[in-house]
């Protein structure tokens, strides 16, 4: 686990049209030049060596005969080194650099010290022929065997114990994009590969975007990072991305907060070379079975194929020189990890982390005063002492929200609705006062097994034919009835909370392709309307009748789409949108890597372990959420959510098959608790410490020198959220405004205008990038 930086010269290729001539420098946004800096022509050649930094001879800064500023040794060691120190909350433990004798390439690292704690797991790391060199974030798992498959089977020579190094050597022996399938776990990774006749940059990233990778082009050099903070100190200046903002791109598709800014998506890398340019391929999808295929194995090896995979992946992520514990909420994801990791070490002898198996695992949850109606920590109490865990609480009141607000937001590099991220950061600060630098948490299982209510109604949209005997699917009647009150319920359900009302617009062809369903709808909730920006932007044509639901079909690939339309079951459909989006952009960003490594915390996600994810996927919609009428001696305290939901939302149990997979490791109360999101209350007092930064940070002054905000909707925002009644959605849009204010203030981002956006997308509709399938030619 670690920070990494990179910075790479842009390769010279031939126009992305296909067109002869003139050598040029391939764009990766589609410009001939990015944040203000000119491209040029520098020479690619590359001389390999182990150890660039003592074979190169040359340290002065040079103009190259294009009059573009070359890069020497000591400027990239200087760079570098400042890059990494923007970042080294990621990695306080070491770092270390690597650029090759030419300069062309210069790789950048921190480390959080994790397996092999000697100096032979610090990166960068180095092939045993000395050719490959690679910058690794995150964990590789199941290292033991494959290891031992690479040094039996193939000869490669390990120099140590870290998993990091699985990476270049699963590389080495196998090639891009094959490799990628023996990677288990998260990770991002930026490698270099100078064996001759095979000179190429390879940057990968996990399956689900857990570990982040983002990139952006300064100089005529492709920068890459685990943070565009890391940029900074490589020249890269600052913009707002206004068309990411105001379509929700951000959360949807490559694009960040940033102008130039790229995400590499979840399951993609991107590959760089001299004769074909910069190149982005993905080599993993999410699949689904076909709706009309009947399901055949019986409910009791179903539930046994989860339990088995889920125990499987638990293990695996133990595995560690360091001390291991587990964010514990009170909800059954992370109760069911705590429960199964407490019995691999009671009843398998399994070590927990370098712990021996004889320790009481030490749990973590966040206390919100408990009058606010969000507090889970006594549920959380009652399984730890159920289980006989340790548990710690961070208590996260009004003031820690306030105070911890802004470090909050500019470790995210992204707004986001509610408190919850910052309520998230504080709880990362404490299991380091505890002595632990890694946690397991439940991450990903309401995404595969159906947790939130925003799946219900697409579940109900149509029949789960491959269950032909479930009720469900059976009375037709009743699954239509209970679909028309479930719309209605979780309308109401998400006015309550706070989620923003949409202009109601016609669908759009693109539209067609999601088969109907609300997900498209859903993911949009949470964002602004237009009315929240600049008059200049409301009068753009471009957002005449801007639906950002298009944004969402926008961003998925034509064959999951062409799948959606035909072959996958609404639920499906709607899953694999979430995943593409709010899972990949926000879960598993300001709630997870983002809040965990500001701290210099290693969190390891068991439920997004491939393997299980690629059973559960092929599981039929109607085990993960089953009709299941509640009784009324089965009604119990649910949580703030479920107080105002209906009969139908309550007739349908979410997680079914996950609750009989890990009934053993769990309380009873737990096994028939429902569903609560993570939360933060919305509701404080008036002059309260929440009330007194927000008007500290929304100033006029400040909100205007963002340059795409109308001060006015803000101003009133604040007034309402703030009045007798106290107006949820307007708080959201609070959060929403000075997320961004801090943002430009730490940044130092340049103020959005008219003329800049217009420039801008003349230049886009010039020149987009070339897909086909399963890469693109990336448009730099």
């Amino acid at each position: 686990m670690c920070g990494i930086t990179a910075s790479i010269v842009l390769p010279r290729v031939r126009s992305v049209n296909g067109s002869y001539g003139k050598e040029e420098r391939k764009s990766v946004n589609g410009t001939a030049s990015t944040n203000g800096h000119g491209d040029g022509n520098v020479d690619t050649e590359h001389n390999n060596g182990s150890n660039g930094i003592n074979n190169h001879l040359d340290t002065h800064s040079s103009i190259d005969t294009n009059g573009i500023h070359t890069h020497t040794i000591e400027t990239l060691t200087t760079q570098l080194r400042a890059s990494i120190a923007t970042i080294n909350h990621r990695g306080p433990d070491e770092s270390g650099i690597w650029i090759s004798p030419d300069t062309n390439i210069a790789l950048g690292h921190c480390r959080l010290s994790i397996n092999d704690l000697s100096p032979s797991g610090s990166q960068p790391l180095t092939s045993d022929d000395g050719q490959i060199h690679a910058v690794v974030n995150g964990e590789i798992y199941d290292y033991d065997r494959l290891r031992n498959i690479c040094a039996t089977e193939h000869g490669y020579k390990f120099n140590g114990e870290s998993d990091s190094q699985l990476v270049v050597a699963l590389y080495k022996i196998h090639g891009a994009p094959a490799f990628f399938e023996h990677l288990r776990g998260e990770f991002a990774f930026v490698l270099y590969d100078g064996r001759e006749g095979r000179e190429r940059v390879i940057a990968g990233r996990d399956r689900f975007g857990i570990k982040p990778l983002v990139w952006t082009v300064v100089d005529g050099r492709l920068l890459m990072a685990a943070e565009a903070k890391a940029f900074l100190p490589m020249g890269w200046k600052p913009e707002w991305d206004v068309g990411a903002i105001v379509d929700g791109g951000w959360m949807m598709d490559e694009r960040t907060l940033f102008k130039g800014v790229k995400k590499v998506l979840p399951g993609h890398f991107m590959e760089v070379t001299e004769d074909r340019g910069v190149e982005t391929r993905k080599y993993w999808d999410a699949e689904y079975e076909d709706k009309t295929k009947v399901e055949t194995r019986s409910i009791d090896e179903m539930v046994l194929g989860v339990r088995e995979r889920l125990v499987e992946s638990i293990r695996l992520r133990l595995r560690a020189d360091v001390p291991v514990g587990v964010y514990l909420s009170g909800g059954i994801d992370s109760s069911a990890v705590a429960g199964i990791v407490t019995q691999l070490a009671k009843e398998n002898n399994v070590k927990i982390g370098s712990q021996a198996p004889s320790t009481r695992v030490a749990c973590f949850s966040v206390r919100f005063p408990e009058e606010s109606g969000y507090d889970e920590s006594s549920v959380a109490a009652r399984t730890a002492e159920w289980l006989g865990v340790e548990v710690q609480k961070r208590d996260v009141d009004e003031a820690s929200l306030a105070r911890d607000f802004a470090d909050t937001a500019y470790h995210c590099e992204h707004h986001h609705f509610d408190l919850n991220c910052v309520a998230k950061f504080a709880l990362s600060t404490l299991p380091r006062e505890h002595g632990v630098k890694v946690v397991l948490t439940g991450e990903g299982a309401d995404e595969h097994f159906a947790g939130y209510s925003y799946f219900t109604p697409d579940f109900l949209r149509e029949p789960d034919l491959s269950q032909p005997d479930s009720l469900l699917t059976s009375n037709s009647k009743l699954r239509e009835s209970t679909f028309r009150s479930v719309d209605a319920e979780i309308k109401a359900l998400f006015q309550n909370i706070g989620a923003t009302q949409h202009e109601d617009l016609p669908a759009s062809e693109a539209l067609a392709d999601a088969n109907g369903s609300v997900m498209p709808a859903t993911l949009v909730l949470w964002h602004p309307t237009t009315q929240i920006f600049a008059p200049w932007i409301r009068e753009l044509k471009a957002y005449e009748a801007l639906d950002c639901r298009d944004t969402v079909m926008a961003s998925l690939a034509p064959e999951a789409r062409a799948k959606m339309r035909s072959s996958w079951h609404p639920m499906h459909s709607a899953q694999y949108m979430w995943n593409k989006s709010s899972l990949a952009n926000v879960l598993l960003s300001c709630l997870g890597d983002r809040t965990e490594m500001a701290h210099s915390i290693e969190a390891r996600t068991p439920f997004l372990d491939h393997h299980l994810t690629e059973y559960v996927n092929k599981l039929p919609p109607s085990v993960k959420l089953a009709y299941s009428p509640v009784k009324d001696d089965e009604q119990n305290e649910q949580g703030p959510l479920w107080k105002n939901a209906g009969s139908a939302l309550q007739s349908l149990k979410e997680k079914w098959i996950l609750r009989e997979a890990v009934r053993p490791y769990i309380t009873d109360e737990l096994y028939k608790r429902r569903k609560n999101p993570f939360l933060a209350p919305t509701r404080w007092p008036t002059g309260g410490p929440l009330h007194r930064l927000f008007k500290r940070l929304l100033t006029r002054e400040a909100v205007e020198a963002l340059g795409f905000l109308d001060y006015a909707v803000v101003e009133e925002a604040l007034e309402r959220a703030y009045n007798l009644k106290g107006d949820t959605r307007a708080f959201r849009t609070l959060v929403y405004v000075a997320a961004w204010v801090t943002l430009g203030e730490r940044f130092g981002v340049k103020r959005a205008n008219k003329e800049d956006w217009l420039k801008e997308n003349r230049t886009k509709a010039a020149s987009q990038p070339f897909t086909n399938g399963a890469y693109s030619k990336v448009s730099i």
